[in-house]
Formats: C-alpha cells, structure tokens, sequence
C-alpha cells in the first residue's frame, strides 16, 4: 500500500512565512541554530506590532516552530486572532554544529574554510535544511483548506531554504533570495497549476537590518 498523502486540491491558498522576532543573540551576531533563545524585550515588542499587521491579513492557520522565540511570536498573533498554535519540529533553525553560540567573528576565525562554504562542522547543509523546512510546509499546505491563509513562524535560514524548495529553486539561486529580517514575513500564493508565486518578500518593519544565522546577512 502506498504511504502518498492525495493530490491537493486546487485553490488560491497564501502562505505566510514569519520570522521571530529579535533576541539577545541576534544583536550579538552569535549562531542560534537550534539552541533555544527567548526574545528580548525588542523582540516581543516586534512581535506584537507585527501580529497587529498580520491580523489585517485574517489569516485561518497558524503554525509555528517550538524554539521559543518563533512559539512566542506565534503566540502574539494568536491572542489577537483566536486561531491555535500548531507545533512543527521540522521547522526549527539550520542545526549550527560548531557554530552555535559564536559571534560571526569568532567562525570566521576559527573556521575559515567552513565559513567560506557556509557549512557548520556537525551542523546541516542547506539542502537538508531546503528539504526538511519544505516537507513541512507541504504538509501543512496539504491541510490547509483551498482558501485557506496559513501563517508560519520559524526563522530566517530555515524559511528562506524552505521557500526556495517551494518555489521549484536550483540550489544555485537559492542565496538570491535575500533574508528575512526580524518579524517580517513573506507571501507565498498559490497559482492556477499549482504552483507557487511569490508574490511578497521581507515585508513588515523595513528598513530594519538583517540579523540571523543566514549567509545572506555577511554574518552568523
């Protein structure tokens, strides 16, 4: 017997893909990956401008990574929109390997051959991460009703390889999507041949700076 889910039935379905807000590692410029941080206090400021925004959008699912600083910037939008948190552990950050906890400087000294290729000595590639990010997501989209508006908090490498599985990329393309920068999003629509469009990317709280465990920002 075949484990295939059903083909999804066509729709105009939009994704929504949400970067936690700000932590003290992220000013610091140090490796999150997996380890689990908590906003700060500008970070929990940001998430609660940012659901503001993203209610407007009225979305009907909300998913989240359970790392701390993504559940608790889920959880801001889901006090103001009513809907539940659903948790996905194959939406948490790039495993860092090595690289966890240092400052940008620190792997560029330490690990200057691993740096150049963005590669985390015991951490994961970016394929895997393209792959397990997107599997996710497709297993969401694949509940998510033909209208259905699904956001999904997780964190800036971890959305941006996934999206990029989404959207059909070469491996090659994928560091030209830039990154996401603290609570802000991009939109995902879905297109007449089931497909994806993206229609919106690092909306939200511009110009604020990039900081995340993505190469796309020159740092960790």
């Amino acid at each position: 017997m075949s484990d295939a889910r059903p083909a999804r039935e066509p729709g105009k379905r939009t994704l929504l893909l949400w970067r936690h807000g700000q932590t003290a590692w992220n000013v610091e410029r140090r490796f999150q990956g997996k380890t689990d941080i908590p906003l700060d206090d500008t970070g929990i400021a940001q998430a609660h401008r940012a659901a503001r925004l993203l209610a407007g959008l009225r979305p009907t699912a909300l998913l989240a990574s359970p790392l701390r600083r993504a559940a608790d910037t889920a959880q801001a939008l889901a006090d103001i929109t009513g809907l539940p948190v659903q948790y996905d552990k194959d939406l948490i950050e790039r495993d860092g390997g090595a690289w966890e906890g240092l400052s940008s400087r620190e792997i560029r000294e330490r690990y200057p051959v691993e740096y150049a290729a963005w590669q985390p000595p015991g951490g994961e590639t970016s394929a895997q991460v393209a792959k397990r990010v997107g599997a996710a997501l497709e297993r969401a989209l694949d509940d998510l009703p033909p209208t259905g508006r699904l956001v999904v908090a997780s964190h800036g490498a971890a959305l941006r390889l996934g999206m990029s599985h989404l959207l059909g990329l070469p491996e090659e393309t994928w560091e030209r999507l830039g990154g996401l920068s603290n609570c802000n999003w991009s939109v995902i629509t879905e297109m007449r041949d089931g497909g994806w469009r993206l229609a919106e990317h690092n909306a939200g709280t511009l110009p604020e700076p990039v900081l995340s465990d993505d190469r796309t920002d020159n740092g960790a």
